[in-house]
């Protein structure tokens, strides 16, 4: 069964991300002092005193309804109270009650969910700071400040206390990132590989800000996909915001087994493409590459061959990632979005045993040998895979200089030809034998 959810909720500016990022105990949701900075659901596994949870971040609340963001952030926190076990009602205790304070407690009575009442930003405390809030009729708030770490623990032990009945631990998900140059479809891809609207669809560039993280299980298999913000090139990367959106996304990465680069159709294979797609490479992680909106694409019988090639010449050091081309407006292949992620995710997991190894390194010897540099013959005494994620082959060789980048090619071809790895990074440690 999944974890309890807890959900963040309130008006903008009262303090919902310091304390999400308080709780979880790292700078994941953007703090910054402008209102409706948080847009998307931000979710985080988190515990406190062995009992796991999810944590989510909420978007801030507001009255506004002429602003298309503040329409969509309100959904969006709608539907992370639809599917919480247990709210957080943040109020600012230094401020006091807010109208838009009774707006969101009306909606939050409509719920119909177990709810604590959190009066944020108390430095000093002061029961006198909770009398206004009674007035929303969730009895007393718990004063806390997020900043300062007062009452967390109350805090969560009263969330806790809340929870269903124990939960049956969490079988291990494969964490996959989304990424991509901005409106490439990164979140238009993950609606429709979820069946909803999760996160904030847009055609402005920019729009998905934080690192979202999904759970989702799919024919039994349980996933977290993160949607990350649009990786900008340098040069473009203006506002503070976007500045730590764009770290995030390369955390995501680093987080995550699989990386989905998502690309265009229509402006196909930029530079900024390649130097994304590169970030997943050097991060040693699972490839799956989708070409997105193929269905604004005039094709003929040569269309896919064109750009398979094109791919295959840009993004060379991509040769071992499938392609898929796909659209994620008509759904056109999304369905096999998630089986490619789950095959490649088992590659990226793959262990061969040692004396097969060795086997195929003694073939791979006599079929070719390594060229002599300097009248000095490279030796390959043996190998075992020491790791997966990524498969991590080591070698014990007599020296480890006269290794050459083709020979080292030749022997990742021989592995991929008979073991496979489709879509998984295969890297090689070349150590010297030492003598007993």
């Amino acid at each position: 069964m999944p974890r309890p959810i807890v959900a963040v909720v309130g008006r903008p500016n009262v303090g919902k991300s310091a304390l999400f990022n308080r709780i979880i105990g790292e700078r994941l949701a953007i703090v910054e002092g402008v209102p409706g900075i948080t847009r998307d659901r931000l979710y985080r596994e988190t515990e406190w005193l062995g009992k796991p949870f999810l944590l989510v971040d909420t978007g801030g609340i507001s009255s506004n309804k002429n602003d298309p963001f503040t329409v969509q952030v309100y959904n969006q926190a709608k539907l992370a109270i639809d599917e919480a076990d247990v709210i957080w009602f943040v109020v600012d205790a230094r401020e006091g009650l807010h109208p838009l304070d009774q707006e969101i407690a009306e909606m939050l009575r409509k719920a119909n969910k177990p709810l604590i009442l959190v009066g944020n930003k108390v430095d000093t405390y002061d029961p006198a700071l909770a009398n206004d809030f009674y007035a929303l009729g969730f009895g007393p708030p718990l004063l806390i400040s997020a900043e300062h770490a007062l009452n967390l623990g109350d805090l969560l032990d009263q969330t806790t206390e809340k929870f269903p009945n124990q939960q049956d631990e969490v079988e291990t998900a494969i964490r996959v990132a989304l990424i991509g140059r901005p409106n490439s479809g990164k979140s238009s891809l993950l609606n429709a590989m979820l069946g909803e609207e999760r996160v904030i669809v847009s055609p402005i560039p920019g729009t998905t800000r934080d690192a979202i993280d999904t759970p989702f299980q799919y024919e039994g298999v349980n996933y977290i996909l993160v949607d990350t913000a649009g990786i900008r090139r340098k040069a473009r990367v203006e506002e503070a915001v976007e500045y730590y959106s764009v770290l995030r996304a390369l955390r995501a990465v680093e987080r995550a087994d699989v990386a989905i680069v998502v690309l265009d159709a229509t402006d196909f294979l930029t530079e900024q493409d390649k130097k994304v797609a590169g970030i997943a490479h050097e991060a040693g992680k699972a490839i799956l590459i989708v070409v997105n909106k193929w269905d604004l694409v005039e094709k003929d019988d040569r269309t896919v061959k064109v750009h398979v090639e094109k791919l295959r010449n840009e993004l060379s050091f991509l040769d071992y990632a499938p392609v898929l081309f796909i659209s994620a407006k008509t759904g056109q292949r999304v369905k096999k979005v998630l089986p490619e992620v789950f095959t490649v995710a088992n590659e990226y997991n793959k262990r061969i045993p040692t004396r097969a190894i060795n086997e195929l390194l003694r073939e791979s010897l006599l079929r070719h040998q390594p060229p002599a540099h300097k009248g000095k013959q490279l030796k390959v005494y043996y190998g075992t895979q020491i790791k997966v994620k990524p498969p991590t082959i080591q070698l014990w060789v007599n020296d480890p200089s006269l290794m050459h980048f083709s020979f080292r090619r030749f022997l990742e071809n021989q592995f991929r030809a008979n073991y496979g790895f489709t879509g998984s990074p295969l890297h090689f440690l070349v150590k010297k034998r030492t003598k007993d």
